[in-house]
């Protein structure tokens, strides 16, 4: 009868345990994007080729002369799906820019079709790329979505950014990078 009584006492403190843990996560702010270090800074981009979730080929190489923004992403990843509309925001802006960078979603361990979902419910039109066996996060280093990466027009990786962008951060460094690199 004691047993009984402690299994369910032991149970209940640990759900309640486990339930103010994830309170604790859904009311945290994320963080303000931390600016990181990596080899890759001021190096050329690993090469990327491949294709789009559309079957749409692509190569990094030819995309020189352009700023390009790769953001790796994950339909389910809690810190993505709280960015995104600064993505959409991002995109919106640079495409009424003469010299707007390309956005591109590097899909993480995700599906095309839940990929697909995700961005027509929750918008934005730019390209995402498959990396279906983790090359191109491999070739950047990256440790965990979401994760951000600016390339100037010569090819040369200039910033890196993990975890979730926070408000204005992204058009803050492009702007910065643009003034320093042209």
């Amino acid at each position: 009868m004691f047993a009984k009584y402690l299994v369910k006492v032991v149970s209940s403190v640990v759900a309640l345990i486990l339930a103010l843990l994830l309170w604790v996560l859904i009311i945290s702010k994320p963080s303000d994007g931390q600016i990181a270090r990596s080899p890759l800074l001021g190096q050329p981009a690993p090469s990327v080729v491949g294709s789009t979730i559309d079957d749409q080929p692509f190569e990094l190489q030819r995309r020189k002369g352009s700023w390009v923004v790769l953001n790796f992403f994950n339909s389910t990843c809690v810190p993505c799906i709280n960015e995104h509309h600064l993505l959409v925001d991002f995109a919106n802006r640079e495409a009424k820019n003469a010299n707007g960078a390309e956005l591109y979603t590097v899909v993480n361990d995700d599906s095309d079709f839940a990929v697909r979902e995700f961005f027509s419910k929750k918008g934005g039109s730019w390209p995402k790329l498959k990396d279906d066996n983790g090359t191109i996060a491999v070739a950047f280093g990256v440790a965990r979505v979401p994760e951000t990466w600016i390339i100037d027009p010569n090819g040369l990786v200039r910033l890196r950014v993990t975890g979730e962008l926070s408000e204005g951060l992204l058009e803050a460094q492009l702007d910065k990078l643009r003034n320093e690199f042209g």
